[in-house]
């Protein structure tokens, strides 16, 4: 086999890997991972029911790879959304437009995904959980620099994660047809804390 053959043979790989983590996620969220089947995964991308163990060796760990997938992509989102903006109530202001749209526009399921981290086994879970933290970190650092210029009253852990609450519960109600945008609900949601 030539090296060009096996560079082309390596993307295709890559991208069906792509394909079955974003299929997956979507089944995921949508059925549940409990009720999704790897042959309900496989039909989603034209695959034969056995061919995602090429790619991943068993469901779970399907799981764990589309929920790293997902954070790091939002996590990227997030950085590149707030690069360069130094003051703090307004990195906060994309911070949550930018986490709403990691929410609902696109197919970045992570922040729906982690309500199966009771399904990953504790090593996984454990992992996820890392990149978790470390996407709530920069929250953090804000949400303590706000209280420094008195826009804020508490930084306390509970107020990131009460933010949090707040911005991933829009899941269950945010429609893209209705009468509010992303923008407006963001918006609310920063004068809510910042007022």
């Amino acid at each position: 086999m030539t090296a060009e053959r096996k560079r082309q043979g390596s993307a295709l790989d890559a991208n069906r890997r792509d394909e079955l983590l974003r299929a997956a996620a979507r089944l995921f969220v949508d059925k549940g991972f409990a009720a999704t089947t790897t042959r309900d995964i496989a039909e989603a991308v034209g695959m034969r029911s056995g061919s995602p163990f090429y790619h991943f060796r068993s469901k779970h760990e399907l799981l764990k790879a589309a929920m790293l997938a997902g954070l790091d992509t939002g996590q990227r989102r997030l950085q590149a959304a707030i690069a360069g903006i130094d003051d703090p109530e307004r990195r906060l202001r994309v911070m949550i437009r930018t986490h709403l749209g990691n929410l609902l526009e696109g197919q970045c399921h992570a922040p729906m995904l982690l309500n199966e981290a009771r399904s990953l086994q504790p090593a996984a879970r454990r992992e996820v959980a890392l990149l978790a933290d470390s996407y709530q970190l920069v929250w953090q650092q804000t949400l303590d620099e706000l209280v420094t210029h008195g826009r804020l009253r508490r930084s306390a852990p509970p107020v990131r994660l009460f933010l949090f609450g707040l911005l991933n519960w829009s899941s269950q109600w945010y429609r893209p047809d209705g009468m509010l945008s992303l923008d407006e609900i963001a918006d609310a949601a920063a004068d809510l804390l910042l007022n």
